[in-house]
């Protein structure tokens, strides 16, 4: 199964992280599949940075985030976007029947 996750980089003290798309099964900082973020802590509004169509890509190929992923789209918006597009497809879907 893929999920969504954070992957840490940075210097001891001076943390940041990616979100990637991972085989569940590879170690936190393993190999992944695809980058589709960032995310730094650090700075006081800390910095979201997302590649809104791949995430949206992975969460429809059924990829699943993890807890703290799952908050970091819901700031960034993209499972607004998400949820907005599965309704539009349930109306289409309900108007071909």
């Amino acid at each position: 199964m893929v999920k969504l996750r954070l992957r840490r980089m940075g210097a001891g003290n001076q943390p940041f992280y990616r979100i990637v798309a991972v085989d569940s099964r590879i170690k936190r900082d393993g190999k992944y599949i695809e980058c589709v973020g960032h995310y730094d802590p650090k700075p006081t509004p800390s910095l979201i940075k997302i590649e809104t169509e791949r995430a949206l890509y992975w969460l429809g190929v059924g990829a699943q985030p993890t807890e703290t992923v799952r908050s970091l789209l819901r700031k960034a918006g993209v499972l607004q976007i998400w949820h907005e597009r599965k309704i539009a497809a349930r109306k289409t879907e309900l108007e071909k029947e």
